[in-house]
C-alpha cells in the first residue's frame, strides 16, 4: 500500500491528535503496510499522540549536523561555500525513526535560519528526505505538517494524495483552510479535502458545510471525551485504537481508498 497524506490547520483545531490516530488506524487495519509518521510541525508532539515515551531522545533530521555534514559535504552550521543538493537520505527513515504499535515517528526539525527560501545544508537535507519519502517508498507516509507546506515542494506535491485541513466550527479555522489551500495549490497539491474535527452538534456541522461550499468534506469528528482526558492525563487517546468511535474509522477508510493502484 502506498498513501501520501499531509495534514494541516491552524493551532488548536487537533491536527496532530487527528493525525496520529489516523496513521495508527492505518497500521491497524492493514498490518501489512509500513507506516511512517512525519512530524514536519516546529512545535514538535506528534510522540505523545503516537504513545511513543517522550523521555526517548528523539533527535530532529535538521539537527543531525554530522549526518548534514557528512551528506552535504558542508561544515555545520555553514551558511555560504559549495555542498551537494541530492544528499543520500535513504537510510534516514529506518535508522532515526522510533516505532510503536506498526508506526514510525520520525521529527523533521525546522531550520532556524536564513529564511524560508533557506539553500543551506539542513534545508536541503528535509527537502530530500520529504521528495524520498513520498516519491520513492512504498508506503503509507502520513505528514503533520505546520499552518504551511513548507518541507513539501513541487517536485513532491503532486504525488501527495491529498492534503487534508482540520477545521472546527470557529471562524478563524476556517479563513486559517483557505490560506492553507492556497500554499497547497500553489506548489501542485491538486487533493485538498476538509475533516470536520470537535463539532458538537448538526448545527456546527451545517456551519461548516454552509461556509465552506467549494471544498470537499471527507467527515465530521466529534468532540471526545476520551481526547480531552488523555489529553488532562498526558498518555495517548485510545491506547486500544479498535475502541475508536466509528466516524475516525470511516473518515481513515475514505482517506485509504485514495490509494487506487494504477
Amino acid at each position: 500500500m502506498s498513501l501520501k497524506l499531509a495534514f494541516g490547520g491552524k493551532g488548536g483545531v487537533g491536527k496532530t491528535t487527528v493525525t496520529s490516530l489516523i496513521a495508527r488506524t492505518i497500521a491497524a487495519l492493514n498490518k501489512e503496510t509500513s507506516v511512517i509518521a512525519i512530524d514536519a510541525d516546529p512545535v514538535a508532539n506528534l510522540a505523545a499522540g503516537l504513545g511513543i515515551d517522550e523521555t526517548q531522545p528523539i533527535t530532529p533530521v535538521a539537527e543531525l549536523s554530522d549526518l548534514i555534514a557528512e551528506r552535504t559535504g558542508a561544515t555545520p552550521g555553514t551558511m555560504g561555500g559549495f555542498f551537494t543538493l541530492n544528499p543520500k537520505v535513504d537510510d534516514i527513515p529506518d535508522r532515526f525513526s522510533i516505532e510503536k504499535d506498526g508506526v514510525k515517528l520520525l521529527v523533521m526539525g525546522t531550520v532556524t535560519h536564513g529564511g524560508s527560501g533557506c539553500i543551506c545544508p539542513e534545508a536541503t537535507i528535509l527537502k530530500a528526505l520529504m521528495n524520498h519519502l513520498v516519491l520513492a517508498r512504498n508506503e503509507v507516509v502520513v505528514m503533520d505538517m505546520e499552518a504551511g507546506v513548507e518541507h513539501l515542494g513541487r517536485a513532491t506535491s503532486g504525488s501527495v494524495d491529498a492534503l487534508v485541513v482540520v477545521v472546527n466550527p470557529g471562524k478563524r479555522s476556517r479563513v486559517a483552510a483557505d490560506k492553507i489551500r492556497k500554499l497547497g495549490q500553489d506548489i501542485g497539491i491538486k487533493n485538498v479535502v476538509i475533516l470536520g474535527n470537535r463539532v458538537k452538534s448538526e448545527a456546527d456541522k451545517a456551519l461548516i458545510r454552509e461556509s465552506m461550499p467549494d471544498y470537499e468534506i471527507i467527515g465530521f469528528l466529534p468532540e471526545l471525551d476520551e481526547i480531552i482526558q488523555s489529553d488532562r492525563d498526558g498518555v495517548r487517546p485510545f491506547d486500544d485504537i479498535s475502541n475508536i468511535p466509528e466516524e475516525l474509522k470511516a473518515v481513515t477508510l475514505k482517506l485509504m481508498a485514495l490509494d487506487i493502484p494504477i
